[in-house]
């Protein structure tokens, strides 16, 4: 069955960078496409990033273009977003989705 974990998610200070990662299971990774989410605190879930089924495009939110990239790693089935220049708003958990499938998400928090 399909399975997305997500990991690397932490306490970091403002400005500074965190990279998580969703490995995915259960399905041929470079058929689909995959997306980040970011729900903070007391918000609805929203989309933050989102990857072609092959890696060529991408599309972010606005507030995140320029600090965060979403890549995919075909060789280890596993979905990245680099996150740079944090900045206490992005706080909150972050999801891995493959339609219609979600992980369980990983909770950054942002310190200033």
């Amino acid at each position: 069955q399909v399975q997305l974990v997500e990991s690397g998610g932490g306490l970091v200070q403002s400005g500074g960078p965190l990279t998580l990662s969703c490995a995915a299971s259960g399905f041929v990774f470079m058929n689909h496409l995959m997306s980040w989410w970011h729900q903070a605190p007391g918000k609805e879930r929203e989309l933050v990033a989102g990857i072609s089924p092959d890696g060529t495009n991408t599309n972010y939110l606005d507030s995140v273009k320029g600090r965060f990239t979403i890549s995919k790693d075909p060789a280890r089935n596993t979905l990245y977003l680099r996150m740079t220049d944090l900045k206490p708003e992005d706080t909150g958990v972050y999801y891995c989705r493959r339609p219609p499938f979600w992980g369980q998400g990983t909770q950054v928090t942002v310190f200033s």
